[in-house]
């Protein structure tokens, strides 16, 4: 499993693709998947900063060809700020989506029992809103399969934060609300957090309880990014975005 790891992490180091792990490292299962992804932290050497899901959707889950939804870590050399320029340079998927995020004030540990709706919002500190800019060391990620998909963190890439809100009441309605992207080509496109499992909380409650069973621990100061509100929007360099996600605020970002 360290092989197959380091594998993914210099693909990634170097912005550079691969069919797929060699058989004799390619793992089977989501279990196997996880055990690989466990490994990353150790190679990347950066901290944890937060988590994502991939394939939110039905229509996500069928382009890549998984059973459902996939969780994996984002590291902190790759965040960036409300602006921020991102390169594209080495990116596959060149796309961004806009998500909603959580940011937790206290951990949640494995345990034998799955959290609850109640008292995995008891934990968050705050809301706000994402770009993530994905990517996949698979040349096909679409037919990678979710066990190296998973070992793959997920298409893990880059991250964009907004200004954090207080938790407060409005998080019970996340599933309402409207998210407009405008491209600076012309594009415009609209999303709903209803977009993600129905609602980005449920989303958010899957992650936590997915985390546990693989014996992973979400710390206090972590976020949680709950996937794509509105369709992943292609981009390409001198492409900029801007999105208005309602009470959470507005977002922006250029890439390179």
């Amino acid at each position: 499993m360290t092989t197959a790891c380091e594998l993914l992490f210099h693909t990634w180091e170097r912005g550079e693709h691969i069919a797929d792990l060699p058989d004799p490292i390619r793992p089977s299962s989501r279990t196997d998947g996880y055990a690989i992804q466990a490994l990353w932290p150790a190679q990347v050497g950066q901290r944890i900063a937060g988590w994502k899901i991939a394939a939110t959707s039905v229509a996500g889950q069928r382009h890549i060809g998984v059973s459902g939804p996939l969780a994996g870590p984002i590291f902190e050399h790759r965040l960036h700020a409300d602006g921020a320029e991102v390169p594209l340079t080495g990116n596959l998927m060149r796309v961004v989506e806009c998500e909603v995020v959580f940011r937790f004030a206290r951990a949640l540990a494995p345990r034998a029992s799955a959290y609850a709706r109640a008292e995995v919002l008891d934990a968050v500190e705050a809301v706000l809103p994402g770009f993530e800019v994905p990517d996949s060391r698979f040349q096909a990620f679409e037919r990678a399969g979710e066990a190296q998909l998973i070992a793959d963190c997920a298409c893990m890439n880059r991250m964009l934060l907004g200004a954090p809100i207080a938790a407060d009441a409005r998080m019970q309605a996340l599933k309402d609300l409207r998210v407009v992207a405008r491209v600076s080509d012309g594009r415009d496109l609209h999303g709903v957090g209803a977009n993600v499992l129905g609602d980005p909380v449920d989303a958010l409650v899957w992650l936590v309880n997915e985390l546990a069973a693989h014996g992973r621990t979400l710390e206090a100061g972590q976020f949680v990014t709950t996937g794509a509100c509105v369709a992943p929007i292609p981009v390409v360099p001198g492409d900029a975005v801007r999105a208005d996600f309602g009470w959470l605020g507005t977002l922006a970002i250029r890439f390179a």
